[in-house]
């Protein structure tokens, strides 16, 4: 009865995974390159996660127009996006995505566990990172409560938002960098890390949660139509919306955990298409000067080291930037944090 009900909800998801690619296909306007998908020599199925769409709006086309320039093929894209967690469940339960771009390695390695990614992604440009980040805070224009570091979370009345990390790879960040700075602010005082003090401030925060959305993105939808008075997101989303027009205030805490985000060509299925000189063509694009710079254009923290050099000046670093390593590492923290008897869970529950 279990396998049933597991082989039951897998099919679902893919199923519901390629419904949403067929309709946001079909949204599409025309395709990369001019073709029609049914033209095209090439089509290369992406399964990111929604953080990353707007670039990709841009740099896709790009890609296709270089590709056809070098090769005389013509590629077009179907594309889908997701909040992380679900994506990588989505591809794993068998959406056949090419190329994978998700917010943390952990979702990378759901789909690797489930044998679909048969090489060592992590080696090549940026150890299969594509961009970094950092985690922020965004208020309301003119910062109204005087928010300034994750303390300021705490106190009665704060409104805060932050999405769901049962099914956003951004919310598992969020709560990586909050209870991180709880890590080391005792470290400071005391000399020790003291992961009580740390789930004191965790759970501090949360009691102040308005929402847990679905992902980042649902979060900050939200939060732009009036719920909340603080939002814990990536650095790159508030940077984007900036730009966009949108008045947001962005605190950068004192501590704050390097976001770093991968991308990688799933094995199976590209060999099942067809595709793989076309997907590993694409990732190297990824990694080149070019699409790096478009992607600090839209707040990404470059991987390609001349362009963080370059753009160092837009990103400015926190006194006490802290790494996923820091805090023990994505195994460590998967069992302290997020297993069905972890902190994460218990302050969830109001167990403090």
């Amino acid at each position: 009865m279990r396998r049933t009900g597991r082989l039951r909800r897998g099919a679902l998801i893919a199923a519901g995974a390629w419904l949403a690619l067929l309709l946001g296909c079909s949204s599409n306007g025309g395709e990369p390159g001019g073709a029609t998908p049914g033209e095209a020599d090439a089509t290369l199925v992406i399964g990111a996660y929604s953080v990353v769409k707007d670039a990709l709006g841009e740099l896709l086309p790009l890609f296709a127009s270089e590709w056809e320039a070098q090769t005389g093929q013509t590629v077009v894209f179907q594309q889908s996006y997701e909040a992380s967690g679900t994506q990588a469940r989505s591809i794993a339960g068998g959406f056949e995505a090419d190329v994978t771009l998700l917010a943390m390695e952990g979702d990378i390695d759901k789909i690797e566990e489930a044998g679909l990614i048969t090489h060592d992604w992590r080696q090549g440009p940026g150890e299969g990172m594509l961009t970094r980040s950092i985690v922020v805070l965004g208020t309301r224009e003119g910062n109204p409560l005087g928010i300034r570091d994750w303390e300021d979370l705490t106190a009665p009345g704060v409104g805060v938002m932050y999405p769901n990390p049962k099914t956003s790879g951004g919310a598992q960040w969020d709560i990586n960098a909050m209870y991180g700075a709880g890590l080391l602010e005792a470290e400071e005082r005391t000399g020790t890390p003291d992961p009580a003090a740390a789930k004191r401030l965790l759970a501090r925060i949360h009691r102040n949660v308005v929402s847990l959305d679905k992902s980042g993105r649902a979060s900050m939808a939200a939060f732009e139509y009036g719920v909340g008075d603080v939002i814990v997101t990536y650095e790159n989303e508030l940077l984007a919306r900036v730009r966009q027009g949108v008045p947001y205030e962005i605190v950068r805490p004192r501590r704050t955990i390097l976001i770093e985000n991968p991308a990688a060509l799933v094995d199976v299925n590209v060999d099942r298409h067809g595709t793989r000189d076309v997907a590993e063509a694409l990732l190297d694009f990824l990694q080149e000067e070019r699409a790096q710079r478009l992607l600090a254009e839209h707040g990404f923290r470059p991987v390609h080291a001349g362009v963080a050099a370059e753009t160092a000046d837009r990103f400015p670093t926190p006194s006490r930037l802290f790494d996923i390593e820091d805090i023990g590492g994505w195994e460590q923290v998967r069992q302290t944090l997020y297993a069905p008897r972890g902190i994460w869970y218990e302050v969830l529950a109001g167990l403090e």
